[in-house]
């Protein structure tokens, strides 16, 4: 089963309702994770649960992100608004470099997210390589200090 993050600006939400009511039976099998009110309109629209962190301006971004850097999310979504200034701005930019750091895929819009579901990697299992930062985390030993 695969753990999908989904996320929406609020300009955005009623293009990924609109999008996963397209793609409905997808979804079906997979556990889903998402901000606030998002994770609650998808809850609705799909009929099944969705775990739902704070909102993204509270914290759900970096909720989200946390959970990527501890290998429990394997796909996000995130619909966000290019257009409109967002006040967690950090927090959507670090949320989108974490996916970047630890190798998720990352779809920020229709096509994106249209060519991650359709792909065959997917059909076929597609395992993501998960980067090994042990030379990172070993970067400085106790003679260094």
């Amino acid at each position: 089963m695969k753990t999908i993050a989904l996320v929406a600006h609020d300009g955005k939400k009623a293009a990924l309702l609109e999008w996963i009511a397209q793609h409905k039976t997808f979804f079906a099998d997979k556990q889903l994770i998402a901000t606030g009110t998002t994770g609650r309109l998808i809850s609705e629209t799909l009929r099944q649960p969705v775990r739902c962190m704070a909102s993204g301006p509270l914290g759900g971004d970096q909720q989200i992100g946390a959970l990527i850097a501890e290998q429990q999310i394997d796909w996000l979504i995130f619909f966000w608004d290019p257009l409109s200034s967002q006040p967690h701005d950090p927090d959507v930019k670090a949320l989108i470099r974490l996916a970047v750091v630890w190798n998720i895929p990352v779809a920020c819009n229709i096509a994106t997210a249209d060519f991650i579901i359709h792909s065959s990697l997917y059909r076929q299992g597609y395992q993501r390589e998960i980067p090994d930062f042990n030379a990172h985390n070993n970067r400085l030993t106790a003679k260094d200090s």
